[in-house]
Order: C-alpha cells, then structure tokens, then sequence
C-alpha cells in the first residue's frame, strides 16, 4: 500500500460510513467494531431489522438514495455470486461519487490484481474514479473452514477437498480484516492504494488437516483433487459453473505457488499482530464436532 501509515493521532472521518455485505463475514463485524467506537454508520442489507440497518439492494437504484444520505465512506462487498461484479456495481458507485461519497473500501482479494477479472475490475475503476479509495487484499478466510466451503467435509467426513497439492497460504481471520477496515474507514491519514492481508504463517491444506486432527482427536484428512474435479464439486453444491470453474482454477493457481507469502500489514495497521490458525481452531472446535 502507497504510505503506509503507523496509526497514531489523526483525524476521524466524520461522515456517516455505509456498509455494504453488512451482514455477511465481513460486513457485519466492521459493522459491531463501529457501533463499539460510536462511529456514525449504516449497515446495508436486503432485510433490515436492526435500528442502523438500511434497505439496500445493488439491482435496485431506488434503495440507493437512502442508503447513501449523509454518507462520506463506503465499504463495499461485490454482490454475491457474480464472476464479473463491475457491471452490477458501477451504476452504485458512479451514484455515490455524484453525491459526494469520498472515501471507498473494497473488499476485493489476494489473488487479484487491478484490471483483472473480479473485483480487480472494480479495483481499476476506483483508482481512476474515486478520490479516495483503499482495496483490501486479503488472502483465503479461515472461516472458510466453519463456512460453506469446508464445513460439511471436515465434520462428516472428517477430510477438506482442494486442488492445491503442497501449495501454501497465509490465512487470514476475518476478524483481522475487520479490524484493518475500520481503521481505514475512520482514518482520513491511511492513503489510497492497495493492501496485501495475510495471517502470520503461510500453511499447505497437509498443515491445516494436521491441526484440524489435534484439536478434534480424530483424523483429518486433506483429500488432494484435480481442477476438474473440484470445480464439479463445487457445480453439486449449486454454484454456477463458470464460478465454479473459476474458484478452482484459484487452486491451481495455489498449488504454483502464489499464495505463498505473508505481509505484516494487519499489526502495522492495527497495531496487534494478526491472529494464527492454531487458536482459530481452537477456539471454534465446537463447529466441526459431529452431531
């Protein structure tokens, strides 16, 4: 990221902040960090029932007026589903520009670069576009272990199927992205530019399944598959397929190593270092417990 900044005395973005996937992994825990600081902000979703919830759907322009009143800072979180999230998004984002939204921050990935195809389109966008803009990189969730992904597998069949082979990724908490954002959506001082987030370790799915089986006292076995193969996986469990097949081509990508590093950007950012896998398993044990 451009300047990184060490945070210390600086000014509060005073401005109401929007969020967006305000109830999803990441939305909803930037959402509960702002309401703990008593920052000014509006939780996006398509049902509001919480006094700060606001209705809010990309396809539908009449809920952005409201969403956008008094808005300075806008979290954004690509609509879920969609291989190609620009042409959905830009009509939003060009809206919330027009209205005097300064500051955006995107949730985009590790694995994409601006101009690419995902969220790096919308990554482009914003660097031409915007007259603040941050893009949140992080690599693979641990959630993704107690989530839809890895859930199911790892508590009924006690195994985790990818296409990464030895490949190594630096895991990220969710939690910890959480935390990076608020920080830049409350710190006008934290520059525009993009930011690689990583945990503090870089682990093949081998490690991952080693640690699954210490802290369940059963095997756990990581279950090695080929990019066809997965991406029919991920077809029977409802994804389209060319979100499938892009999903496991990200394993292949994997396995060739470009996951394979860290960054100390969490702990500069927030000033605690980020958290390992070791004690997010652990303390989500009761998730993969059989029934």
């Amino acid at each position: 990221m451009r300047d990184q900044n060490r945070l210390g005395q600086g000014s509060l973005v005073r401005e109401s902040i929007l969020v967006t996937g305000g109830t999803g992994t990441t939305g909803r825990r930037i959402s509960a960090g702002l309401a703990s600081r008593g920052a000014l902000h509006r939780t996006a979703t398509r049902s509001p029932r919480a006094p700060l919830d606001v209705r809010f759907e990309w396809a539908d322009d009449a809920t952005w007026t409201e969403a956008l009143r008094g808005a300075g800072s806008v979290y954004l979180v690509a609509p879920s589903g969609v291989l190609e999230p620009l042409p959905v998004m830009q009509p939003f984002l060009k809206r919330a520009t027009d209205v005097g939204v300064e500051r955006f921050v995107l949730l985009s990935a590790s694995s994409l670069e601006p101009g690419g195809p995902m969220m790096g389109m919308v990554h482009a966008w914003l660097r031409e576009h915007a007259s603040e803009w941050v893009v949140l990189r992080p690599t693979w969730f641990m959630q993704n272990l107690c989530g839809q992904q890895h859930l199911a597998s790892i508590r009924d069949e006690s195994a985790i199927y990818t296409a990464t082979e030895e490949g190594r990724i630096g895991f990220i908490d969710a939690e910890d992205i959480a935390a990076v954002a608020i920080q830049v959506l409350t710190r006008k001082e934290i520059a525009s530019g993009d930011v690689i987030l990583t945990g503090p370790e870089a682990l093949s799915y081998d490690d991952v399944a080693s640690s699954l089986t210490t802290a369940l006292g059963r095997p756990v076995q990581h279950r090695r598959l080929r990019e066809t193969d997965l991406a029919a996986r991920h077809m029977s469990s409802g994804l389209p397929k060319d979100y499938a097949e892009t999903l496991a081509a990200m394993d292949t990508s994997i396995a060739a190593g470009s996951e394979d590093r860290i960054t100390e950007n969490v702990e500069q950012i927030t000033g605690r270092p980020a958290r390992s896998l070791a004690k997010f398993i652990s303390e989500n044990v009761a998730a993969w417990q059989t029934k």
